[in-house]
């Protein structure tokens, strides 16, 4: 008789643990993941709903942010691809999820003490569901990622092998080790490079990386303006990116700014008591608005200048935050707030986080929001210039981030009791992998037919890094 597993919970010995993980094959064996359903979807009218509450101003470069290639419109794609694994059987065993752990998604972050990591960056979708959802949605960016490059069948079977080689066993690693030794782990920079072999693209990353605090994008990115004080600091316009005065700027930016100050107020309840008083040392200089990403186009997004002393300063960004694309595929019920449940999330899934996460509501708006520091030490990889030899390797790093954030996210025996010790896991996470590119190049060419034929606008421009 089937034993229900729908309720894992990591509690037990380790033996026991394993065990539970190891039954909820009985209700969706490791097979079963290798399965891809569509179910007969229509892929453009699933992207056009989504385009509900975004700035109709900013949706053609939504759209245009998509047409470069397969691998762009899978970054803003997520909500196809969580459509289609809910289609599939449902592995019990549950974990905290990225949401959307493409490649692209993993990267340098400064820790507190100003440590450079690595690991996943980017949790606008985070919410608890099947751990696999998160292992799937990171091996197919591999294969479409590699495509792209332009590596052949043999090498990108190398690849994904390495990625779901290395995230099995350091999975199993996980599970045996003492519970605050995982809390602890941290993937640093100095682990990236000694997996990688220090490739030239790591070396240039982690060192521009280090260059990217507050006080030096300040030399970039802000101007000083006459002010009734004497000189002021603003933000420098840089557009397509970031702006005062375009598009439909002006308005979202007056709307932002009939409650400020409760949203302040919000944010900086939302901090630790140490956080709130390091903020209150800060006085508000500008804000401007940002155009994010590829799938967050459309949503809005602010980027705040704070100043200590009139010239210390800090960059604070305000990104919207709206149901995860999980949700619904899952029958999850709305958050009480999203920039919480994006906060929550990403202090759960990181080895550390920044220390001005936070998050709050703009009434005037209508919309909920996260905050973080703009650029603070984040760097990322340029795969496109990756051989297939650095492919692997990344794909090796990436492989072993995943499996520490979900070891500290949740409980790694219960997923090393499922996946196991045979490659039942890794050659099913390696047939979805492949057939989903293959659903993906097709949802990219009916995206690129819908623009062509005018059904679709589209103003292609390459995306910012953040």
């Amino acid at each position: 008789m089937k034993r229900n597993t729908d309720h894992l919970i990591g509690r037990g010995s380790l033996a026991q643990r394993f065990e539970l993980g190891r039954l909820a094959r009985q209700n969706c064996p490791r097979s079963a993941l290798g399965l891809h359903e569509s179910g007969g979807r229509d892929g453009l009218a699933l992207l056009s709903a989504s385009n509900r509450g975004r700035i109709a101003e900013l949706l053609p470069v939504r759209f245009g942010r998509m047409m470069p290639s397969p691998f762009a419109f899978y970054r803003g794609a997520a909500m196809l691809m969580a459509h289609d694994l809910a289609q599939t059987p449902r592995c019990a065993v549950t974990n905290q999820l990225c949401g959307d752990a493409h490649l692209s998604n993993f990267g340098l972050f400064a820790s507190p003490e100003r440590r450079l990591l690595f690991g996943l960056n980017d949790f606008d979708e985070t919410v608890p569901g099947p751990f696999d959802w998160d292992v799937r949605r990171l091996a197919a960016s591999f294969v479409i990622a590699s495509r792209e490059i332009g590596l052949k069948k043999s090498a990108i079977e190398g690849v994904v092998q390495t990625l779901l080689d290395t995230y099995h066993q350091r999975m199993l690693d996980f599970a045996q080790m003492d519970t605050l030794d995982v809390w602890y782990h941290q993937m640093t920079s100095e682990t990236l490079l000694k997996l990688g072999g220090a490739s030239t693209v790591e070396k240039a990353a982690i060192k521009k990386a280090r260059g990217k605090g507050s006080r030096e994008l300040a030399n970039n990115a802000v101007e000083w303006v006459d002010g009734p004080a004497g000189k002021e600091m603003r933000i420098k316009d840089t557009p397509p990116w970031v702006y005062h005065e375009a598009g439909a700027t002006a308005r979202e930016i007056g709307k932002f700014e009939l409650d400020i100050q409760t949203f302040f107020e919000q944010y900086r309840s939302s901090l630790s008591a140490d956080r709130q008083v390091l903020f209150d040392r800060y006085e508000l200089m500008d804000v401007a608005v940002k155009v994010p990403g590829v799938g967050s186009v459309g949503t809005r997004c602010f980027v705040a200048l704070f100043a200590a002393d009139g010239h210390h300063p800090l960059f604070l960004q305000f990104k919207q935050a709206r149901d995860s694309v999980l949700m619904a595929p899952l029958g999850l019920k709305p958050h009480a707030h999203n920039g919480q449940r994006i906060v929550d999330g990403q202090r759960l899934c990181q080895a550390t986080s920044d220390i001005f996460l936070g998050w709050a509501s703009s009434k005037a708006l209508g919309a909920e929001f996260y905050v973080r520091q703009l650029r603070d030490m984040k760097g990322a990889l340029d795969v496109s210039l990756f051989s297939a030899a650095e492919m692997t390797d990344y794909a090796q790093a990436c492989g072993y981030a995943l499996a520490r954030s979900q070891a500290k996210a949740g409980d790694p025996a219960l997923i090393a009791g499922y996946i196991g010790k045979s490659h039942a896991f890794d050659e099913a996470m390696a047939s979805h992998a492949f057939a989903y590119a293959d659903q993906n190049e097709a949802d990219y060419a009916a995206l690129r037919k819908a623009v062509k034929s005018g059904a679709v606008q589209a103003t292609e421009e390459r995306a910012s890094d953040e």
